[in-house]
């Protein structure tokens, strides 16, 4: 079987998603979303670990690379994730989401119905404890600047490159890691018309994401959090969040040899946890 993703473009009510898979389609599906400054091709490496038993998944956020549509508000995100895996028909569902994907993948996890597990990597979310704490960080600048209205588009537009290498190389755990074709790949994804905007729109919904992460309600689905073990941040603190918030069915783990871009730093350590938290529920 080759270990080339099949493309594809599926037609949702508010726009087109592109997808790229592998794997049977018969089989149970693990779906990933991605993070900001990222584009489907993140996942590539695990989607080839994933494709032997699952039918594995990967699409580009609306507005994003092959996707169109957009709006950053998660819950609306997560609306169009969910009509995503009617359309394809996906079943027993791992929805894995990275960085801005994770936060996708938390709103599904509170309104998706018939999700069998979620795995949330590598972020903070809004609404959820230490959400306030990250915010009052001064290295997270870019969550301010991201939020500025049309700015960050004038500022970076035609400096992709050199503005994503940035956050490539010093929040991961060995930058190189990361290819040049990677890196190249994700750059096409945000050199589309608009595809900047939704990508700083994910910034710019932060306020009213915590507005709807902040109701307190009860979670059965099973989450696991993981975080590069070379990630700035307690995890025992977002753990602590994630109960708080009514996540009653919690594990967490440190992917080694990571920092923030996991997936692409260290796919077979992600996979392994991935694959651990599914045969076990």
């Amino acid at each position: 079987m080759s270990d080339e993703p099949r493309h594809s473009q599926v037609a949702l009510r508010n726009g087109s998603v592109h997808v790229a898979e592998l794997g049977d389609p018969h089989s149970p599906a693990c779906l990933f979303l991605h993070g900001w400054p990222e584009s489907w091709r993140a996942w590539l490496d695990v989607l080839r670990l994933a494709s032997a038993r699952f039918r594995a998944v990967a699409i580009d956020l609306p507005g994003i690379g092959g996707s169109t549509g957009g709006g950053g508000r998660k819950r609306e995100l997560a609306a169009t994730v969910h009509e995503l895996i009617t359309a394809m028909g996906l079943t027993e569902v791992t929805l894995v989401g990275h960085d801005a994907g994770g936060m996708v993948a938390y709103a599904c996890l509170r309104r998706c119905q018939g999700l069998a597990r979620v795995v949330v990597m590598n972020t903070v979310i809004p609404g959820v404890a230490p959400w306030e704490t990250v915010l009052a960080n001064p290295h997270i600048w870019h969550f301010g600047l991201h939020a500025v209205p049309a700015l960050p588009e004038t500022l970076v537009r035609g400096r992709e490159a050199a503005y994503f290498d940035y956050f490539y190389d010093i929040l991961s755990a060995d930058p190189a890691r990361i290819t040049r074709e990677a890196r190249a790949a994700h750059v096409d994804a945000y050199r589309a018309e608009g595809a900047l905007t939704a990508g700083f729109d994910l910034y710019r919904a932060f306020g009213q994401d915590a507005e709807d992460n902040a109701a307190v309600s009860r979670v059965d689905t099973p989450l696991r959090y993981l975080r590069g073990a070379h990630e700035h941040g307690d995890i025992a603190a977002y753990a602590a969040g994630f109960r708080a918030a009514g996540i009653a069915n919690l594990t967490t783990g440190t992917i080694p040899g990571a920092g923030h871009f996991a997936p692409e730093e260290a796919p077979e350590a992600v996979w392994h946890l991935i694959d651990e938290f599914i045969r076990e529920t």
